[in-house]
């Protein structure tokens, strides 16, 4: 009998409590340069506790899944220089876990949260029905289903009690935070804060199903961007149906010749950072098993439960601190920073220490030089920037990001570890410079979305369409 997911804040707890136990970490961090930050970073973290506590938090968060599994999608996706080059590859079959994690609810259970939500037996709404996930989330699972009218579609199905393990896990990663920054250092209490926000949203597939429906109206027609379209009115509280998409999943795409990978990163880039500067909304869970190449050369993107609405002021705040960073203006950069209240201690930041800081964390899109990004660039930028144990940037660390700015970084730096993970290479900044500069494209993909842009004049949504209750979907299936 398939394993049940643990929903009790006892029985999820003392897993990590398990870890905490054999756990003693003491790691020091030096400061990097861009290009030589990885070497140092590994070398500082090949301990053989290093890496027996990380194995351990990874099969803890893969099998509590909810909120652990999330923070695991997210390791898995920066690489976080966690173990040295000859440990790589074992450290990477446990990160595939997260990523890609195999079923362990029975198909029976699943069904069940189905006939639930939708008050009448499974083949009165599907005309097929495959038992067999064809993907896991951190939330659940997605099928394989057809309609009475032939349509092929996917079904996203929560874990039945997954709810509650939300919960458990939100108590529990802030009982454990010290547990797990001896892994992921980067588990702040300003991340944890931002998980309570927006993970609890997550648990209403029939408002996803809404959001994606929106999005996938306002890409209708684009060039190089697909996103399925949701069928609300057949989504509810715990299931979500969707246009099925036949494609390449991330893996397959990173054996891809290197101009493919460079245009699907480029696509990828556009996608999840272009549209918080050109539409002020944007996906806040950039990963792996949310991105495919679909059969006609598009890039097809997934999920859209942590997806963000940006007031175009703060947007706007993002873009002028941006280009101080990329003219060197230090002072000005900071001005602003203490103008927005980023820095409320404007006595402990200098004016440099300001400027490298948000370079450390952004020199990839900001400098005029075509780059390769690696997964070690990636993670070593994001460790520098948010690992509270590094000496360099304290005065900046100390300093609170409000809410809004944590959400859209978070993803900028999400979007970072996904190209790094394909190894592409592009002049960034030269793409960047049409949301930052106002400026026309340089770059075929760049040139195709600005003619589209022209020709269907997309509206960026509002708001997001009124949340329906629960078992919304009690029709006989076949429209």
């Amino acid at each position: 009998m398939a394993k049940q997911v643990p929903t009790s804040r006892l029985a999820r707890g003392t897993k990590l409590g398990a870890v905490a136990a054999s756990s003693v970490i003491r790691t020091q961090r030096t400061r990097l340069s861009m290009r030589g930050r990885s070497a140092a970073v590994r070398a500082k973290m090949a301990e053989e506790s290093m890496i027996r506590t990380t194995e351990q938090v990874v099969m803890v968060l893969g099998t509590m899944k909810g909120v652990a599994m999330k923070l695991g999608q997210m390791m898995s996706v920066l690489d976080l220089d966690l173990v040295p080059e000859s440990h790589r590859e074992r450290f990477q079959k446990r990160l595939a876990v997260l990523r890609n994690a195999a079923p362990t609810v029975s198909f029976e259970s699943m069904r069940q949260v189905i006939e639930e939500d939708f008050g009448q037996p499974l083949d009165a709404v599907f005309a097929e029905f495959e038992p067999e996930p064809i993907a896991a989330a951190s939330i659940g699972q997605v099928y394989l289903g057809r309609l009475r009218d032939g349509r092929q579609v996917a079904v996203k199905v929560q874990y039945p009690g997954i709810d509650a393990a939300v919960r458990a896990d939100l108590k529990n990663l802030a009982m454990f935070r010290r547990v797990l920054q001896s892994a992921m250092p980067w588990v702040t209490p300003a991340v944890l804060d931002e998980l309570r926000l927006n993970m609890e949203s997550e648990l209403d597939y029939h408002a996803e199903a809404d959001t994606q429906l929106q999005i996938a109206e306002l890409y209708a027609g684009h060039p190089f961007i697909t996103v399925p379209r949701s069928l609300p009115e057949l989504s509810t509280t715990r299931v979500l149906v969707s246009e099925y998409v036949a494609g390449k999943g991330f893996e397959e795409i990173r054996q891809l010749p290197a101009a493919e990978r460079n245009r699907i990163g480029e696509i990828i880039y556009r996608f999840y950072v272009g549209s918080l500067f050109g539409f002020n909304e944007f996906c806040g869970d950039p990963h792996p098993g949310n991105v495919l190449l679909a059969d006609d050369g598009r890039v097809g993107f997934l999920d859209f439960g942590l997806f963000n609405r940006m007031d175009p002021e703060h947007v706007r705040f993002e873009t002028i601190c941006l280009r101080a960073a990329a003219e060197d203006r230090a002072e000005d950069l900071r001005q602003l920073m203490i103008e927005r209240g980023v820095i409320d201690s404007p006595e402990e930041i200098g004016a440099e220490e300001c400027l490298e800081y948000v370079l450390a964390a952004s020199e990839w899109c900001l400098v005029d030089e075509e780059l390769t990004i690696t997964s070690e660039l990636a993670s070593g930028a994001f460790l520098l920037a948010v690992d509270p144990r590094a000496s360099e940037f304290a005065g900046m660390k100390q300093q609170n990001l409000p809410p809004e700015h944590l959400f859209s970084r978070r993803a900028d730096f999400l979007t970072f570890g996904m190209l790094g993970q394909l190894e592409c290479t592009a002049n960034w900044h030269k793409i960047a410079r049409e949301w930052l500069y106002d400026e026309p494209p340089v770059t075929e993909l760049g040139k195709a979305h600005r003619e589209w842009l022209v020709e269907h004049r997309p509206t960026p949504t509002k708001k997001p369409r009124p949340r329906a209750k629960k078992s919304t979907a009690r029709g006989s299936g076949a429209q």
